[in-house]
């Protein structure tokens, strides 16, 4: 779980790892939480949603990046949380978020789910908290810094 301020390289950290893990023969996938509950509402609509959970776990990583920079609605919030449960204790999942965990309530519009999702995600954790200004705010890198 990697959290912090926007610019702080929650994704670049998040990609580097997930590259990490598909070169030493892993099966990665990596997507936006709007991204993924896009997926899974179009299967859920299809009538495939749980053949579709069982597709993803066969992936040994899922990346999950920017939790909670678009609230759900109950139904994504649903399915965001079945993604989550299904994973439980079977494969990984890497997330990133710019919100605090006290906050999720507000993302999932339900204190329960936000807190039995959060439960889950971080029983075997790692919480990063990354710190610091938005690279993206410091400029660019002058041509003259690269020769060193």
């Amino acid at each position: 779980m990697l959290l912090g301020p926007p610019g702080t390289g929650k994704t670049h950290l998040a990609v580097g790892i997930a590259t990490r893990a598909a070169q030493a023969g892993h099966r990665v996938l990596f997507d936006s939480a709007t991204g993924w509950v896009a997926r899974l509402a179009e299967a859920h609509a299809r009538g495939q949603l749980a053949a579709e959970l069982a597709k993803l776990r066969r992936y040994k990583l899922l990346v999950i990046d920017e939790v909670g920079y678009i609230p759900f609605d109950q139904d994504s919030a649903n399915l965001f949380f079945q993604l989550v449960a299904s994973r439980y204790e079977r494969a990984s999942l890497i997330l990133t978020s710019n919100l605090a965990f006290s906050r999720w309530a507000d993302v999932f519009g339900d204190a329960t789910i936000a807190s039995a999702m959060i439960d889950r995600i971080v029983h075997h954790a790692e919480v990063i908290n990354l710190t610091g200004n938005s690279y993206r705010l410091q400029g660019r890198i002058k041509p003259q810094n690269l020769a060193h």
